[in-house]
């Protein structure tokens, strides 16, 4: 999924912690990054990790290539609910425990318990670095 500008005006703002176009530069770069090893044959559960948390924190509208569109859903407890302050707190909290409570996630999914920690903590949380790279922006 391509990040757009439509989606970009639908961040809450509240919902960050990170300036906007920092939060919009790492989800895009997730974005590619899933996309293209997808692309490849290959499932990158780092990227995907912090793609859906980003979407869910983001209310993004999943379009998926078959199937409805939808509102993003919480990477961990996966409810319906949009993201809002308390709800990403608890989701914060709760992927602290991911991978305590579902060991099996950490063999099926490698990566992907940390994807969904690091970046709850440093979007949400301001802590650490972002999860991913994403390429600077020119000053142009």
């Amino acid at each position: 999924m391509e990040v757009t500008e439509k989606d970009v005006e639908r961040i809450p703002v509240r919902n960050l912690r990170v300036p906007l176009d920092e939060f919009v530069a790492v989800w895009a770069a997730a974005e590619r990054r899933n996309t293209e090893q997808a692309e490849r044959g290959m499932t990158d559960w780092h990227a995907g990790g912090v793609t859906v948390t980003c979407r869910w924190m983001a209310r993004a509208v999943v379009r998926p290539a078959s199937g409805p569109r939808h509102l993003a859903r919480p990477p961990v407890s996966r409810h319906d609910e949009r993201a809002y302050e308390e709800l990403i707190e608890a989701e914060y909290l709760a992927a602290e425990l991911l991978d305590v409570r579902r060991p099996d996630l950490v063999g099926s999914r490698p990566g992907w318990c940390e994807a969904i920690r690091t970046t709850l903590r440093w979007a949400w949380r301001r802590s650490g670095e972002p999860p991913i790279v994403a390429p600077a922006r020119s000053a142009g």
